[in-house]
């Protein structure tokens, strides 16, 4: 009768523990769309054509009385969002790992985003301070909110199942941003016949991103559960980037922690690189149409869904250690393939974005379920704080190499093959983290295959 009554609740705990994960990937499918469509598509050159539009004779508009040229206001404004959530994300870290309460804070976090990006619906006319301050808000909130969603991971699923779990919020993610993203690409290219205009329609697909992001975040609060934490010393109040510095001194402590985060720092530098002057790439070397790029924007989000799911699969087999520098070697390839790619040719722009595709989702998933591994008990959302800002905070170097290069040389491809050398040196960097030893340093249990 005990022993029933033992498995009974070993049933109704892994039941309870599905049902968490579950609604843990649907925050993935809730705010990803964020990050494709209005990231990645529509808001970086529809903000741009309003600050030009409320520019002087010489190009210039003047938020707060400061000269800055129109076509660099995107740009300065998603600076200024991460310096907003460097200096948010290590206070509400500590803050959920010292009170236990997450599901409130990411509620929080999520609901602030959602809110700013459904404002952009009145982003017209000559309004581009709205917009500078409503990507600030949405984009540092989503920081906040990714870094507690994170955080759950080491504690919904169990050491040996941490790499699934993760690669299939990450494919939940890219599905969703596809989906949203063909409905987006309907309205805007056949406005005229939903009797809009295209920034009428542009509007609405900014708007549109962040009712789904509110709307689905519903479930993960619905299902997710707080835990409490043991009881430790904290620094409650301190400025952001004490915090931080409080946090970075905590992971001397366990340093092959530490040489880990140095590793991701560095190959994801390469990984954010790609993203985001794939299109520059495309556009200016390869003159290749806007239409043309964001279908090989759509391509890489339905192959990340599958790429996602077949590096989980890897992991299971040969570790994720292995599998993420397996896939070092394919961002390696797939760059070296796209030096040697002819102008004017779409569907070899295709192949590379179905290249990037299939390996972007697998390596970040298991990049995180990594991580979880190594975090000590306790400080999962003060050390994913790290993680996080590691993930959007310090992806500087990349785009300076890539324009130094090209500044040197006047050569997009050159520019575009110099990003080896962060998946070169992040991958000899993470061969070098005994990750089994890592694991038991923090205190956690070692899975079989690691």
């Amino acid at each position: 009768m005990g022993t029933d009554t033992v498995r009974a609740g070993e049933a109704d705990e892994a039941s309870a523990r599905r049902r968490e994960q579950r609604g843990w990937y649907f925050y993935d499918w809730a705010c990803s769309v964020y990050s494709t469509s209005v990231l990645t598509v529509f808001l970086g050159p529809y903000l741009t054509s309003v600050a030009e539009s409320a520019a002087d004779a010489d190009g210039f508009v003047h938020p707060l009385g400061i000269p800055v040229r129109a076509g660099s206001f995107f740009a300065y404004s998603v600076s200024l969002s991460v310096i907003l959530a460097v200096l948010a994300m290590p206070l509400v870290g500590a803050a959920a790992d010292r009170t236990g309460r997450k599901k409130p804070l990411l509620g929080a976090a999520a609901y602030v985003g959602a809110a700013a990006t459904a404002g952009m619906f009145f982003l017209d006319g000559e309004r581009y301070l709205l917009g500078g301050a409503l990507l600030i808000v949405a984009n540092a909130a989503q920081s906040v909110a990714m870094m507690l969603y994170n955080s759950y991971l080491p504690q919904i699923a169990g050491p040996e199942e941490r790499d699934a779990v993760s690669s299939r919020g990450w494919a939940f993610g890219y599905a969703a941003g596809a989906l949203v993203l063909v409905a987006n690409l309907v309205l805007y290219t056949s406005h005229a016949g939903f009797g809009l205009s295209e920034g009428e329609a542009v509007r609405i697909c900014l708007a549109s991103a962040g009712l789904w992001w509110g709307a689905f975040t519903l479930i993960p609060l619905r299902r997710l559960r707080d835990r409490r934490t043991p009881a430790r010393e904290t620094a409650p109040g301190l400025p952001g980037f004490k915090q931080l510095a409080a946090t970075l001194r905590d992971m001397r402590r366990h340093p092959l922690t530490l040489s880990f985060l140095l590793a991701y720092l560095v190959y994801n530098d390469g990984i954010q690189t790609v993203i985001s002057q794939a299109s520059v790439y495309g556009s200016k070397e390869l003159g290749l149409g806007q239409s043309t790029l964001i279908v090989a924007v759509l391509l890489v989000q339905v192959l990340a869904v599958a790429g996602a799911l077949a590096l989980g699969r890897l992991a299971r087999i040969h570790g994720a250690k292995r599998t993420i520098l397996g896939s070092l070697v394919a961002w390696t390839v797939t760059l070296a393939a796209g030096y040697f790619l002819p102008a004017g040719e779409p569907v070899w722009f295709f192949v590379l974005a179905a290249g990037i595709g299939l390996v972007l989702g697998g390596s970040q998933a298991l990049s995180r379920s990594l991580f979880s591994h190594l975090v000590p008990p306790g400080k999962e959302a003060e050390y994913f704080s790290a993680y996080e800002i590691s993930d959007r905070g310090m992806s500087w170097l990349g785009p300076l190499l890539f324009g130094l290069t090209y500044q040197l040389t006047g050569s997009y491809r050159d520019a575009i093959i110099s990003l080896v050398v962060f998946f070169v040196l992040g991958f000899a960097l993470l061969a070098r983290v005994p990750v089994r030893r890592a694991i038991g340093d923090a205190g956690n249990p070692v899975p079989e295959r690691i």
